[in-house]
């Protein structure tokens, strides 16, 4: 699994961070979207690498702009996961 964090400019309430997780879902296969406007990031779980330039394009018809992308191989976290070490 892969995890995406994508900086976004422009969001200022939690109506911002579902305007942006629907645009995602829509445009991406996704396990799990979640954005914060206090961040400023959304962090997208999936199977396979996300269409970066796609999601890129599709934020910015709504209106928000993406400054930055971090992707890195999904470590579950779970209540145990300390032990695992």
């Amino acid at each position: 699994m892969v995890e995406t964090i994508l900086r976004v400019d422009g969001m200022m309430c939690g109506m911002c961070e579902s305007h942006i997780n629907d645009v995602v879902r829509k445009t991406a296969r996704v396990n799990k979207v979640t954005s914060s406007h206090t961040k400023g990031e959304t962090v997208i779980v999936s199977e396979e690498p996300v269409d970066v330039e796609a999601l890129k394009a599709a934020i910015a018809e709504t209106g928000y702009t993406v400054t930055g992308v971090q992707t890195r191989p999904y470590e579950k976290k779970g209540f145990f996961s300390f032990l695992k070490k």
